[in-house]
């Protein structure tokens, strides 16, 4: 069952970093009369506040307004609210990366959820894969905390069970040498409900001082997984929405029951767009299967040209297409940030995603009817936007800021951990300057 969410006014108390007092139980009588003595109260820990980083993939800020998310909304009420803009392309890897980096895609270099290198001939890349080579272009802010001598703990977070920044043994068992994790962390499965990890959240805060995390990721897909099989206007991704809400509403009662004070972001990785097998584009009628390798499609396809035929495949691919726009990967517009790095294949098309609903690219033309969602599109097109709600005794309450750009939360997170700003990240902390109390 899902937790009782204190009330309102408790809730907000414990997030302005306010603990509850306790008495120790009065001892029976004695056998023999003792003087009288004044009771006492066991001393209140004063905890400093944790910070709790969550990622409710694939979460539309619009998800709010839908009547189904009192925790959610309330604790949106209470701090700071946004929407924000995912880093291209809005897929799932590459912006969680970015969101515990700072850096775009292109620079920290999980540039998709599907990539090849030619470092690495015959492997390709998936979220499963735990070799920091494919990982170590971007240092998470776990790791920062690290080497800081900040404990961390990381309950599901795409990337978090890489040993970041060593070098991998290709022998099994594939020891990694010198690499850095979270003191915890847990690797990914899906069949974990999202109050197991809430569990496992609060347990670590249950420890003693000495040892319990200061910094916290937690991360729900439940939300996406309902997206990608109903669309984003169904009664099921509601359904989702709500019982996602529920497990938030449990994570801060438990933090109200230790009396444990909480600076928590709450994010998403992206948006999700409406799909449908009457909107798709096959490839197979573009350019003919031999001249190209197809790495990627759906709602952006990735091509490498076979040997002799990169003419071939630009002059099919460059030349107008209903619903599709293609460019060389150095012709990438500039708006995305998307287009240097050398994992980023010669070729990208993306589809179009607008008011009547998203196009997907596929290799063929679809055998059998379908509807759905999908994300990967422009950033910066409405659908594609991510939730952002902070809430904590860092941060200011009941304000609405502008839009901006997910390279930002690393910079924001920073910030709370007392770490230094970062060299050379994509993002910084500007966003916030306004509803952050120093």
């Amino acid at each position: 069952m899902k937790a009782p969410f204190a009330s309102l006014a408790a809730a907000l108390a414990l997030l302005s970093g306010c603990a509850y007092p306790y008495t120790l139980r009065a001892l029976p009588p004695a056998t023999t009369p003792a003087p009288p003595a004044m009771a006492a109260s066991a001393p209140i820990e004063q905890r400093p506040p944790v910070t709790i980083l969550v990622s409710i993939d694939g979460f539309r800020p619009d998800y709010l307004d839908r009547g189904v998310t009192p925790n959610l909304s309330r604790l949106a009420a209470g701090g700071v609210t946004a929407a924000m803009r995912p880093s291209f392309p809005s897929k799932t890897a590459p912006n969680h990366w970015t969101l515990v980096t700072g850096l775009v895609p292109d620079h920290h270099g999980v540039v998709a959820n599907t990539i090849e290198d030619a470092a690495r001939p015959g492997e390709t890349f998936t979220m499963a894969n735990d070799d920091p080579f494919w990982w170590n272009g971007g240092e998470p802010l776990w790791v920062t905390a690290e080497k800081a001598g900040i404990r961390t703990a990381t309950m599901f977070w795409p990337g978090s069970n890489v040993a970041w920044g060593g070098v991998r043994d290709p022998q099994w068992p594939h020891p990694v040498a010198n690499g850095t994790r979270p003191h915890d962390w847990q690797e990914f499965n899906q069949q974990i409900s999202g109050h197991q990890r809430v569990d496992a959240v609060i347990d670590w805060l249950r420890r003693p001082a000495a040892t319990r995390p200061a910094f916290v990721t937690l991360y729900f897909d439940t939300v996406d997984t309902a997206g990608h099989t109903f669309g984003p206007a169904a009664p099921e991704m509601t359904a989702a929405v709500a019982q996602v809400d529920g497990w938030i509403g449990e994570l801060v009662a438990g933090l109200a029951t230790l009396g444990q004070p909480a600076n928590l972001v709450i994010v998403a990785d992206h948006g999700m767009a409406p799909t449908s097998s009457t909107r798709t584009i096959a490839l197979d009628t573009i350019v003919p299967p031999a001249d190209a390798r197809i790495i990627d499609t759906g709602p952006f396809a990735t091509f490498v040209p076979m040997p002799g035929r990169e003419d071939a495949v630009a002059r099919a691919l460059l030349t107008p297409h209903p619903h599709m726009q293609c460019w060389r990967r150095q012709e990438i517009p500039a708006r995305f940030r998307y287009g240097t790095n050398p994992r980023i294949p010669p070729f990208l098309c993306l589809a179009e995603d607008g008011p009547a609903g998203a196009w997907t690219i596929s290799k063929t033309a679809p055998t059998r009817p379908f509807t759905g969602g999908a994300h990967g599109y422009d950033n910066d097109a409405a659908d594609m936007r991510a939730l952002f709600i902070a809430n904590g005794p860092a941060f200011a309450t009941g304000r609405r800021i502008a839009t901006f750009d997910n390279v930002d939360i690393a910079p924001l997170v920073r910030d709370l951990l007392g770490l230094p700003p970062g060299q050379r990240l994509d993002g910084d902390d500007r966003p916030f300057r306004g509803v952050l109390r120093r």
